[in-house]
């Protein structure tokens, strides 16, 4: 632990910083009652220094005003110890005051979506700054400008979703645990939850993590584990995982398939299963994956089939699968006539990203990658899109603090977003932008011709090409999103396979109901929907323009 870290839980003191609506009060006030600290809300403590309410502060102040008190009482609360701080949404727009309140507690940033924060804060009138003619455009508005400084001081940041608020409390206790234990010997490591009650699971971000043995160790109870592995990562990586759990005494056994999405089939599957029942694996060895998301996919439904359920722990080691198919539990093989249309949902233990595994990625698996990472900010995180229109070259040359950043954001994201839809009812279908079309060019050019991300990236171009169309992007939008793959030196076109083949394989697509194909397009950059009502004439339209 630094010093600064030290010098924080030495105060005893937790800040909550977020949104208006993000539940910083609530959660605060049950979470000082939890620790035995004194909680003290600054909104609060303003209206009973001044008498009067918020709202009149603001009519006869203004915000400067309402600001200059705000800091004040900010600069006399951070001299306690032992409290639980709710502060003002938009206290942390002074630097003064973010300096302050990271000086002197652990700042825990309580993170909800625009549209979650909309639903929480739209009849309440004691919101000074919603009271204007469009308040669902001024959140978000103030979101945007105020998330980037949230997450810049933020010591912890947790999603607070739909969850209940009890849940909440469960993780963020857990972390803060996590955050006073001494550190590993990765000083950056970042930690995720993805927050599923009782299945619930960390995700470990960082770098040299296969050497951090303690990561695996809670999960290692019979001191007996196999690992699965491909015929790429197995040479450079399997030697350095297996010397580390036999290092604190477990008996390792591996099993080496050959790599490549084309053997992501029913023959690799039962290779895993022969060598299971061979060295008789119990109901309580786990299954570790390491390798990109063949690997995790294949082993995920190994271990959800075999004995009927055993432990299972992702290991990723390409970017595509360390932001998207290690983190949520879907679980598959695929069938000559569709991709993964046979798997189910299967949470792992946990999940363990190291960044330095990327260093030996080669370059196209690398971009395939960030076509997922591009994905998040379409969909749903229009400031992480942004972030990566101004940093992508350096995601493309590797430099490690940047791509650990963009790891974790994505993570962020579809944890938020599993945590909400764990079986892909309703919202977690949004994660699939540009997939319908992706998975049908990689079953019409034949797996593993295509990588993943590329067919992705060509299938979101096609999509946004859609979502023009349907009159909710323009022109202007779409050259923004081809330009940002283009940058990172991924396709923009699709291969020339023919608009009736492509209708024929995206009829076989998971999202199809009712006979009908789902599409997830985007009504805006950073708010996706999905819809099955698109004319075909559209649809065909942007499948001919986008193919070459």
């Amino acid at each position: 632990m630094d010093e600064m870290t030290k010098r924080k839980f030495a105060s005893g003191n937790i800040v909550l910083v977020g949104m208006m609506g993000s539940g910083k009060t609530t959660a605060g006030r049950l979470l000082a009652k939890q620790l035995g600290k004194t909680f003290v809300d600054s909104d609060e403590e303003i209206q009973r220094r001044t008498g009067v309410t918020i709202p009149h502060i603001f009519d006869v102040e203004g915000e400067e005003g309402f600001r200059q008190r705000e800091s004040a009482v900010i600069e006399d609360l951070v001299q306690r110890t032992d409290i639980v701080l709710a502060t003002g949404g938009g206290a942390i727009l002074c630097q003064s005051n973010r300096i302050l309140l990271n000086q002197n507690g652990v700042v825990v940033y309580l993170k909800s979506s625009v549209y979650d924060l909309w639903q929480r804060t739209r009849h309440d009138q004691s919101r000074p700054l919603l009271q204007t003619a469009d308040p669902r455009k001024k959140l978000q508005e103030i979101f945007e400008i105020r998330d980037p400084l949230y997450m810049e001081m933020a010591d912890v940041v947790m999603h607070t979703g739909r969850q209940s608020v009890y849940l909440l409390l469960q993780r963020l206790k857990q972390r803060l645990e996590e955050l006073n234990k001494p550190t590993h010997s990765i000083e950056k490591m970042q930690t995720l939850t993805v927050g599923l009650e009782e299945r619930s699971y960390p995700i470990y971000i960082g770098n040299e993590l296969l050497n951090v043995v303690e990561l695996l160790k809670p999960y290692l109870h019979r001191k007996r584990a196999i690992v699965v592995s491909n015929t790429t990562v197995a040479p450079i990586y399997l030697e350095r995982l297996v010397n580390s759990l036999i290092s604190i005494g477990v008996k390792v056994e591996s099993i080496v398939l050959e790599d490549g999405e084309r053997y992501k089939n029913s023959e690799s599957l039962g290779k895993i299963y022969d060598a299971l029942l061979s060295c008789r694996s119990e109901r309580t060895t786990p299954l570790i994956a390491l390798g990109g998301g063949v690997i995790g996919d294949m082993t995920g439904y190994a271990a959800a089939t075999y004995l009927r359920g055993v432990p299972f722990i992702q290991i990723p080691t390409t970017l595509l699968s360390q932001v998207d198919s290690s983190v949520g539990g879907k679980t598959g093989i695929n069938h000559p006539l569709g991709k993964n249309m046979i798997g189910a949902f299967y949470q792992p233990q946990v999940v363990i990203a190291d960044v330095s595994t990327l260093n030996t990625l080669p370059d196209n698996e690398l971009k395939a990658g960030l076509a997922e990472v591009i994905k998040y900010g379409l969909i749903r995180d229009l400031p992480f899109l942004e972030w990566l229109e101004a940093n992508m070259e350096n995601l493309v040359k590797r430099e490690t603090d940047f791509l650990q950043y963009a790891i974790a954001r994505s993570c962020e994201n579809k944890a938020e977003v599993v945590g909400l839809d764990e079986r892909e009812s309703g919202e977690r279908a949004l994660l699939n932008l540009g997939h319908t079309f992706g998975h049908a060019i990689e079953n019409g050019m034949g797996y593993g011709v295509w990588l993943h991300g590329e067919a992705v990236a060509a299938g979101t171009v096609m999509a946004v090409m859609l979502s023009q169309r349907m009159g909710w992007l323009t022109e202007q939008d779409v050259a923004r999103v081809r330009s940002l793959f283009q940058r990172a030196g991924l396709p923009t076109v699709g291969p020339k396979m023919g608009a009736d083949k492509y209708l024929n394989l995206m009829g076989l697509d998971k999202k199809v109901e009712d006979g009908k194909v789902r599409f997830v397009l985007l009504k805006s950059l950073g708010q996706a929907v999905l819809t099955s009502d698109v004319p075909e004439s559209l649809l065909v339209q942007s499948i001919e323009e986008c193919c070459v």
